[in-house]
């Protein structure tokens, strides 16, 4: 058991928390953050999504399967976030050096 129900994973975890996770996930790729420090932080986030559905929504105050599933899809926000907009600013930091090669991407500029 997950500790919720789905309208309360889509609007707590997936709408509120994915897009804590998303902004996050930017904020990180602006300041030029390792990866590394997303996870980090999506743990956190995913602690702050655990409490919330317990204390507001009734849910499973001890459900690990609960925790780590709405961290992963927290944590994966914040992954497509922090990719797309490190790609976007690879690109106009250095646009002698790189282009766009898709939304996640950047390639070198070749002759």
């Amino acid at each position: 058991m997950t500790g919720a129900t789905f309208p309360v994973f889509l609007g707590v975890t997936v709408i509120l928390m994915g897009g804590a996770g998303w902004l996050m996930g930017q904020a990180l790729a602006r300041g030029w953050r390792p990866v590394w420090q997303v996870v980090g932080y999506g743990l956190l986030l995913g602690f702050a999504d655990w409490f919330l559905t317990f204390s507001l929504f009734d849910g499973a105050l001890l459900a690990p399967l609960g925790y780590v599933i709405d961290t992963a899809v927290i944590v994966a926000f914040a992954l497509i976030g922090y990719r797309t907009t490190l790609a976007a600013k690879m690109v106009a930091q250095y646009p002698w050096l790189y282009r766009r090669a898709g939304p996640f991407r950047w390639r070198p500029r070749g002759g």
